[in-house]
């Protein structure tokens, strides 16, 4: 198998990539409270309101659950930045495991003592609801304009805002705010550097000369399910700040480094500029002032991991941004030295046009049909979104770097959703280092399923970055992340086929293959899988002791080991005699009246939550036992009455992935755009669920892959230019690489 050319479709013309991007420039002249904007660099990012900063954090709310108050969309995160509440003794998985009977006999899961209904975890033990919510993902600090005035610092409010009006500059990563405050005219920019974990600002304002400041707090850890910021614990933890040495850089710039320290959890803050005053005047607040009473303001935030405890080193597909680094003197393209926020601001304007003029692209604007301007617009911020989010070096969670959702673990079976488009996309690199993680984590996965009875290595569900398990009575029993390092990794080899990758990534795959062909267990009708089990439509989940045979799964299992066994032929080892009996005799799926069931036992198939069969000829290419035919009914039979508010945003690209497969283009783009709640995309671009789930990366992440495979085709697929999309449209693409 090959990659696609990365040069551009011989059907297609070379597409204006500056052009495609910036009209689709995230523009907002009025607050929206569910659309802000984040900056960052798939290690790091940082989310700000209309300001520019994070002035006004309770404007923009993540809507409360179990009766906490709300969160907010304003985070400052990095992957490195966790933090556990100290428990009151030591607490271990024992408590929640329980034995289910199996076809092999007796067989421990995690499972949980209390239940979660309507998303609200219920009657669990001490124990559970502290392995559930630690370790938990860290707000690191919040940064936001305030006002002193006559020497009391008070918040600014959204009705002194007037005029606003804020752009973020795909092509540069770099967003202008501008609006006026108080009388006052201001104008902020924000950027990220790619490479640190940095944030440079730049304020221009007669404001700053009026008691216009910018303040930086530091909150506690929170254990709530959708908060990340803890306010209310100021004595659990500690922030001092230094006071700058006697050197200045060339620019006059100083820096001051504030240490936090949270139980296990350490790290610094350096904020560095010229002719500023940086004043601890709380606990965990400081206030950054200019110093000469001037009009501008220009400086830079960088957040460091102390590297140990909770707060793990950081990801090593980027640089370190070690201190030494940051101060040396920055240079613009003409050699001219910067400022800090111009440091920052001219490596991000550096980095991102090369993003979007290496891998993929797709446009659609020269295409009448005005669906096709939306989908369009999806699909750049999308890649975007995914960039900041989702390219570091762990697994993301389903929000990302912008708030807490699931206390910011992430979840093992939603990495391909999150990650798998950066190898259709060619751009791999932003791929590899999440793949990476199960390298890490090998161990524990081996003992999960040694202790289960089973070979290879089990992956885990809803995990920090130690890959401990949590307890739960749906996630333990979930299997089809099993196959997602598989896929991965071959998705990941099509787009750059090279023998490292292969030794690279070869006991993953081959650790996930073993799992799979021992979990499988022979009848007289051929390999099943399960009891127990819960499928990924997770409706099922007060059944579990007695499922078997989910229809995505079965044909998910032949496929993973087949690719499994052909990765052993690529490096020339023996062929695993287990994994193609395994394959070759797995059941077929059930059929109930022309299309495919969800399980194959009562009650079959529930309307609600995923229509996870049909990823089984969709996300996955054709396998023996899936005909196409009663896949075509099965898509047929969803569209006709699903309930669509159950579903999730990965549902619509699936059923365009099965609709482009089964040669119905029209029904793919249909699928995509879908007026259904959970099919929201934001001005920002974002995918909105619900009010606690405000964003949510798989849904962009699977719109990549779809539209991906509906552009370059698919191995034995037709033969036309974009054959996923209607033959009326006019699709300009390049850079793509073929699906399986």
């Amino acid at each position: 198998m090959h990659s696609q050319s990365t040069t551009h479709h011989p059907q297609s013309p070379a597409i204006n990539r500056e052009a495609l991007v910036r009209r689709h420039n995230v523009r907002q002249e009025h607050f929206d409270p569910r659309s802000p904007v984040s900056v960052g660099n798939g290690e790091f990012a940082f989310t700000m309101d209309l300001t520019g900063l994070q002035s006004l954090p309770d404007a923009y709310p993540v809507g409360a659950r179990d009766e906490l108050p709300p969160g907010t969309l304003l985070g400052t995160q990095a992957q490195w930045g966790w933090h556990s509440v100290p428990p009151p003794e030591e607490y271990d998985l024992a408590g929640s495991t329980v034995l289910y009977d199996s076809p092999r006999g007796p067989v421990p899961y995690v499972d949980m003592v209390g239940d979660i209904v309507n998303d609200r975890e219920t009657d669990t033990s001490l124990a559970e609801t502290w392995l559930r919510a630690n370790v938990h993902r860290l707000d690191l600090g919040r940064i936001g304009f305030r006002w002193i005035e006559d020497g009391v610092e008070r918040a600014i409010t959204e009705d002194e805002i007037s005029r606003a009006e804020q752009t973020l500059d795909l092509w540069t990563g770099v967003v202008t705010s501008r609006f006026t405050l108080a009388g006052h005219p201001v104008n902020v920019t924000t950027a990220c550097h790619p490479d640190r974990d940095e944030v440079g600002f730049r304020v221009e304002s007669t404001a700053l000369g009026a008691g216009l400041v910018v303040s930086v707090g530091f909150p506690y850890g929170s254990e709530a399910w959708h908060d990340a910021a803890d306010w209310s614990s100021a004595n659990a933890h500690t922030t001092s700040l230094d006071a700058p040495g006697a050197s200045r850089d060339h620019n006059g710039c100083e820096a001051w480094t504030v240490h936090r320290a949270l139980d296990n959890s350490r790290y610094k803050v350096v904020i560095t500029g010229p002719h500023l005053g940086v004043e601890q005047t709380g606990q965990h607040r400081l206030v950054v002032a200019t110093a000469d009473a001037g009009n501008l303001m220009d400086f830079s935030v960088a957040f460091l991991s102390a590297g140990d405890g909770d707060c793990i080193p950081r990801g090593t597909n980027r640089l370190t941004g070690d201190t030494s680094e940051r101060n040396a003197a920055p240079r613009g393209r003409t050699g001219v030295e910067l400022s800090p926020a111009g440091s920052v601001a001219a490596a991000s304007a550096a980095y991102w046009p090369g993003f979007w003029s290496s891998g993929g692209a797709i446009e659609l604007d020269a295409t009448p049909d005005a669906r096709a301007k939306e989908l369009e617009r999806r699909i750049v911020l999308s890649q975007y979104l995914t960039a900041v989010n989702c390219s570091g070096s762990l697994p993301p969670q389903e929000t990302g770097l912008v708030c807490n959702s699931w206390r910011g673990r992430f979840h093992v079976e939603m990495h391909w959703w999150h990650a798998a488009h950066f190898a259709q996309w060619n751009r791999t690199e932003l791929l590899l280092p999440s793949l990476r993680w199960y390298s890490t984590v090998l161990e524990s996965a081996r003992q999960t399923a040694k202790a289960q009875g089973f070979d290879g290595v089990r992956w885990p569900k809803q995990v920090g970055p130690d890959g401990r398990e949590s307890p739960s009575p749906i996630g333990t029993f979930l299997i089809w992340q099993q196959p997602h390092p598989i896929h991965l990794a071959e998705l990941a080899y099509r787009a750059n086929p090279s023998r490292e990758l292969l030794k690279e990534f070869a006991e993953i795959v081959f650790e996930s293959a073993a799992f799979m062909a021992s979990f499988a267990h022979p009848t007289s009708r051929g390999f099943e899988l399960g009891p127990p089990l819960i499928p990924a439509q997770e409706s099922y989940g007060s059944i579990r002791a007695k499922v078997t045979n989910p229809t995505f799964e079965l044909a998910y299992w032949q496929w993973g080991l087949r690719t499994a066994a052909a990765w052993r032929a690529r490096l020339g080892l023996e062929p695993a005699e287990a994994w193609t009996t395994v394959a070759d005799g797995m059941v077929p799926p059930r059929v109930i009246d022309g299309v495919y069931a969800a399980i194959d036992v009562e009650p079959f198939t529930i309307r609600s939550d995923h229509p996870s069969m049909l990823c089984a000829l969709g996300v996955l290419p054709r396998t023996d036992i899936i005909d196409p035919d009663i896949m075509r009914a099965t898509l047929t039979d969803v569209l006709a009455d699903w309930d669509w508010g159950s579903t999730w945003g990965w549902d619509y690209p699936v059923m365009a992935m099965t609709a482009a497969r089964l040669e119905d283009p029209e029904a793919a783009v249909d699928a995509l755009l879908l007026s259904a709640g959970k099919n929201t995309v934001l001005p920002n671009g974002h995918n909105r669920q619900t009010d606690s789930l405000p964003l949510y990366l798989p849904g962009n992440g699977g719109l990549l892959a779809a539209v991906a495979l509906m552009a370059a085709g698919w191995d034995n697929g037709p033969e036309r230019h974009a054959p996923g999309f209607p033959s009326d449209w006019t699709v300009a693409w390049e850079g793509l690489v073929k699906a399986p």
